[in-house]
């Protein structure tokens, strides 16, 4: 009966006790999370195919947004079946790949977090500057910012898992055990704090600018077709500026919770119930992001129907107009 009850009935004493079967409710939670984990890979696929397929699309905003998607992409593809897979049973994929499991979603959410605060950047040069932002924002600097933005959320990660990369399973306490120990508090200051404070100031200049906008368009209407033309780009840009400030609203609830917890003074018990919910709920914006480009943007929605209905596969399709 003893022996029934360990991960590696073989090592004794050094093996971890294994977990109680998962009940009913457990089993309806995994298959939701099951579902929630092709949706979000499957959406975010599409979002990837979209912009990277369709050349209207290839705009400096677009490519942000892609590298958001690439990151979603992955937290439904890898991250979420494995924390199915691995929710209250033995941990039997050895020490080494636990050390690269969590490097995986630290790295990834690094990188959304980085996405975000891109973005967060470029919309503000885009209605606060709009006269210099094609000269300011271009395709180059902003693939390199990308290429820095995931560069340094590796080796964000590399830091806060050094000891854990290093002797991988030094803080397991058993045999069957998958566990690590981050520094809170770094985490805490450099993955939330700076950026959400970036995030919001910038975004609040560009609501009061956004505002400011809008009286001024209402209050002088167009009498030559340069000031139309000009109100268009405006509005087009107040547009894209609206449905991004909604996914960073959806990211800030996501994401809040887990952190603020440890703001306030309080621990999360890694593998407790509340731990657990709280990091699906930050994987949970991973699928929230391309329901809301669907929602709001008519590009995502064309080039969706080109690509379900196999049109991406005829010549030149990648000239199709999509916006």
């Amino acid at each position: 009966m003893e022996e029934v009850e360990l991960c590696f009935p073989q090592l004794l004493n050094a093996s971890c006790r294994r977990p109680e079967p998962p009940q009913s409710e457990d089993l309806l939670i995994n298959i939701l999370l099951f579902f929630t984990s092709v949706l979000t890979a499957a959406l975010n696929l599409l979002v990837i195919i979209s912009i990277s397929h369709f050349r209207q699309l290839h705009s400096p905003t677009n490519l942000l947004l892609l590298s958001l998607a690439v990151s979603d992409f992955f937290v439904g593809l890898l991250v979420l079946p494995i924390e199915v897979l691995f929710t209250r049973t033995c941990w039997v994929l050895g020490d080494l790949v636990c050390a690269l499991y969590f490097f995986l979603p630290v790295t990834l959410i690094s990188a959304s977090v980085g996405s975000m605060v891109l973005i967060s950047i470029d919309r503000y040069v885009a209605i606060c500057d709009p006269l210099h932002y094609p000269t300011r924002v271009t395709d180059k600097l902003v693939t390199v910012s990308i290429c820095l933005c995931w560069i340094c959320s590796v080796l964000y990660s590399v830091f806060m898992l050094y000891d854990h990369l290093k002797q991988p399973g030094r803080y397991n306490s058993c045999y069957g055990e998958c566990v690590v120990n981050i520094a809170g508090d770094v985490d805490l200051v450099v993955a939330f704090i700076i950026p959400i404070t970036v995030i919001v100031v910038l975004y609040m200049r560009v609501f009061v600018v956004a505002v400011s906008q809008a009286r001024a368009m209402r209050s002088h209407v167009a009498a030559v077709k340069l000031q139309f033309s000009v109100t268009l780009t405006q509005k087009s840009e107040l547009k894209a500026a609206r449905t991004l400030g909604i996914a960073v609203v959806v990211f800030l609830i996501c994401y809040s919770p887990y952190y603020c917890l440890s703001l306030t003074g309080g621990s999360i018990l890694v593998g407790s119930s509340t731990e657990a919910f709280m990091s699906y709920l930050m994987y949970f914006n991973s699928c929230l992001n391309p329901v809301i480009y669907a929602l709001f943007y008519p590009w995502f929605r064309k080039a969706v129907k080109h690509i379900v209905t196999l049109q991406i596969l005829q010549p030149d399709s990648c000239e199709a107009n999509v916006l």
